[in-house]
């Protein structure tokens, strides 16, 4: 390790530890992050607003879970005898994954190796802070890393390329862990860094469309295909449930909050445009921009005037309440629908987003590896140490909590979170979630379409955790909320031209 890096992470640990300790605010933390080179992607960010809510609950019942490959078992057993007594340790944020991987553990994979697994919970700031120090001292403190997508440049020489590792190892290589299992373009839109693989896929919240069939039943308007259709249905909702204080969609339109820029992106992209272009200048203000927000500005007025207040939970809650009729957001919220005190249980259905306007701007003529697409995602993989002083009992312990049979459990009794592999799409017990109730997977095949065909990615760059959480959504609110610009978008999108392209050059990328 240079002194340059050593230098870095240094700053990158003493940095989240004051912010921990309250010593810091959110807006000097993402400067300091971003002059770092270290982002935070979708819901990562939510430890700055708020976490994840998770409103569907945890669908855990002891029993329930217990429904284990006994192939695998009688495997681990075999191959983790020499391990018995070894503690690892893996540190991570409350996903789902790991909520019921923790959960699950001591009764089946320690039952079987006497492998310990110790999983320390802290929110994400933490998690970073634990990481950082871990890798810069070379400790082997932790074994396993949970790794929002963003930090993949800042720890990618301190991981083990999961896929060489199951090659280079093939007495502790689990029989059909089937790595083309795994969806490509989470793999690739997550894990990769500079063709090397960091880790294994392991959350992936992600846009879609929800709305309520009931609504759209009523007053006999038909499913958006498109965007313009979609913003007409949201128009025609709102007129026709005004006096039962329903409306057309719900925003996550906080101002100078990043769950803005989330919902910004989504209409960006969808309109044909991106943020950057393959000379690295922003475009956000070009006219595929303009009317990305122009059609943002439609969804705001058509959303609950509390919109302009609210993050995810905000926008999540009111849909739950019967406040909005419809959303394009993110997928892990449709359990909550389906939740025995939602007021709205069995009425959302799942669709993929609408299809964006013809003529979606290629990945090469976007800068910072770019991805434009309505599908909006933020995502984490599981990484195994480089300094970890038990890969061969850490490597198994990943291989299980990532084996087909736990990722298929994941997906239902962790409330009906988004699965990582495709057999988890078709898995009988997964199926056997797709009715009404806590947990729900009815949404999950809008979710595989997504990932498949829409899956969108915000670019890969030092500074982007400062643009995205402070520069960007600050000047989207005061046009949101007629602070500033007179509601001319084409106004507050060259302002942000401005901000972006001067940091940028400042930052020398």
């Amino acid at each position: 390790m240079s002194f340059r890096d050593h230098d870095k992470k240094t700053f990158v640990a003493d940095t989240c530890n004051d912010f921990t300790a309250n010593r810091m605010t959110k807006r000097d933390f993402m400067r300091k992050m971003a002059l770092a080179g270290v982002g935070f992607s979708a819901f990562g960010s939510a430890m700055l607003g708020g976490g994840r809510s998770n409103r569907a609950g945890l669908g855990l019942g002891v029993e329930e879970a217990r429904a284990q490959d006994t192939d695998m078992l009688k495997w681990l057993a075999d191959v983790g005898k020499p391990y018995a007594g070894t503690k690892i340790r893996y540190t991570s944020e409350a996903t789902p994954p790991t909520i019921v991987a923790n959960q699950l553990v001591a009764g089946e994979f320690t039952k079987a190796t006497g492998i310990e697994v110790e999983v320390e919970i802290v929110p994400l700031e933490q998690v970073l802070a634990k990481a950082t120090q871990d890798v810069q001292g070379q400790l082997g403190t932790y074994d396993v890393y949970y790794l929002d997508q963003s930090w993949m440049a800042t720890f990618a020489q301190d991981v083990i390329d999961p896929r060489e590792y199951y090659g280079q190892n093939k007495e502790l290589a689990m029989p059909n862990f089937d790595w083309d299992d795994f969806s490509k373009p989470l793999v690739d839109g997550i894990a990769m860094y500079n063709g090397k693989q960091c880790g294994i896929p392991f959350d992936i919240p992600i846009f879609i469309l929800m709305y309520r069939k009931d609504l759209f039943d009523k007053h006999n308007i038909a499913l958006p295909t498109d965007l313009d259709a979609y913003l007409k249905a949201v128009q025609a909702l709102t007129e026709a449930e005004k006096g039962n204080g329903i409306f057309g969609t719900a925003c996550q339109a906080k101002s100078g909050h990043y769950s803005l820029e989330c919902d910004w992106t989504f209409a960006l992209w969808g309109h044909g445009g991106s943020i950057f272009s393959k000379d690295k200048k922003f475009v956000g203000n070009d006219e595929r921009g303009v009317a990305g927000l122009k059609f943002y500005q439609e969804l705001v007025k058509n959303s609950p005037p509390s919109a302009t207040t609210w993050t995810w939970d905000g926008q999540g809650q009111a849909l739950t309440q019967g406040q909005a009729a419809m959303a394009i957001t993110w997928g892990e919220d449709f359990p909550g629908f389906d939740a025995n005190d939602s007021k709205v249980k069995g009425l959302f259905e799942a669709l993929p987003a609408p299809k964006e306007v013809p003529g979606r701007r290629a990945v090469a003529d976007c800068g910072f590896n770019e991805i434009p697409a309505v599908g909006h995602q933020g995502g984490s993989t599981i990484s195994l140490s480089q300094y970890s002083k038990n890969k061969e009992a850490a490597w198994l312990f990943m291989q299980w909590v990532c084996s087909k049979d736990v990722m298929a459990r994941v997906s239902t009794l962790g409330g009906g979170a988004s699965p990582m592999r495709n057999s988890s799409f078709t898995d009988p017990r997964v199926k056997a979630k797709a009715v009404v109730g806590p947990g729900t997977t009815r949404h999950f095949d809008a979710i595989k379409y997504t990932i498949d065909n829409q899956m969108g990615s915000e670019p890969d760059m030092p500074i982007w955790a400062d643009l995205s959480n402070n520069d960007i959504p600050v000047e989207l609110g005061k046009l949101l909320t007629g602070q500033d610009y007179g509601g001319d978008a084409k106004a507050c999108l060259d302002a942000i031209a401005g901000i972006v392209d001067g940091k940028v050059k400042d930052a020398g990328l």
